[in-house]
């Protein structure tokens, strides 16, 4: 059997700071969006590249990734997919689905991580084939979600099964928040060379108006300091030499939270 061509992925600015996601099969003519914080830009890129919605992916329940959905349905009628364990707080589902499910776009199988820590129920969408991640606010270009329901070690048990993905893996999040974490990220990993080099260039992207999402797992695993609870330059940085990489974690979640 010939292998499965990737999905086209493409990235859609909403509101002030957030971000949708089309996936599409040009085979197949099957095309999801990953979230809805608002309709009228969605809609806009369904209507210029001729695609059918057929699928509504929802990562968790915040309003900013729910809003627009009903306006969308309107204008684009399509299965609304989210977890299992959510659907007393999401709109109504067609498809609720649980860690370990799958749930198929044109040909390829998408796998539902649960990343629960910004909330409880919040799904990852892990489609294999075409290498990509839709993590909504769970681990996010160089930082993670803010811990509202979840605790940190919830949190750092999501991010390790998103960390474990192959490192060729384009991390797909909710968030243009990149510059901001990256500044936070170098108080606690100054001497991080690939760190202070990917500064420099979420800085040029910004002043060009370009996103700074999605981003590679590579990249996350080798500046994210959310993902490096066992480097020693942050272990030496926050005088925790030897700590448990959780204690760290949490020590790093709660410096952010007061950055």
């Amino acid at each position: 059997m010939p292998p499965i061509a990737p999905l086209e992925i493409v990235t859609i600015p909403c509101l002030s700071d957030n971000y949708a996601f089309l996936i599409h099969d040009a085979a197949s003519g099957a095309t999801a969006v990953v979230d809805v914080p608002d309709a009228a830009p969605i809609s806009a890129e369904l209507k210029r590249r001729g695609w059918t919605l057929s699928h509504v992916l929802l990562t968790h329940h915040h309003w900013d990734h729910i809003d627009g959905l009903s306006a969308l349905l309107a204008d684009h009628p399509a299965r609304v997919v989210g977890a299992a364990s959510d659907a007393h707080r999401l709109p109504p589902l067609d498809l609720a689905l649980n860690e370990g499910d799958t749930v198929t776009i044109g040909p390829e199988a998408a796998q539902i991580i649960d990343v629960s820590g910004h909330t409880i129920g919040h799904i990852a969408f892990y489609f294999p084939d075409t290498g990509a991640v839709f993590t909504g606010d769970s681990l996010m270009a160089l930082g993670c979600g803010r811990l509202f329901e979840g605790s940190a070690e919830q949190m750092f048990d999501s991010l390790t099964k998103v960390a474990a993905l192959p490192e060729t893996t384009i991390i797909y999040s909710g968030h243009e928040y990149t510059h901001a974490n990256a500044k936070f990220a170098l108080t606690v990993d100054p001497d991080n060379v690939d760190l202070q080099n990917r500064l420099s260039e979420i800085e040029t992207a910004r002043a060009n108006g370009k996103p700074t999402v999605p981003s590679l797992l590579s990249q996350e695993l080798a500046t994210n300091p959310f993902l490096r609870g066992a480097s020693e330059g942050i272990q030496h940085s926050l005088n925790m030499q030897g700590a448990d990489p959780v204690d760290v974690f949490t020590k790093v979640r709660r410096l952010k939270d007061t950055f």
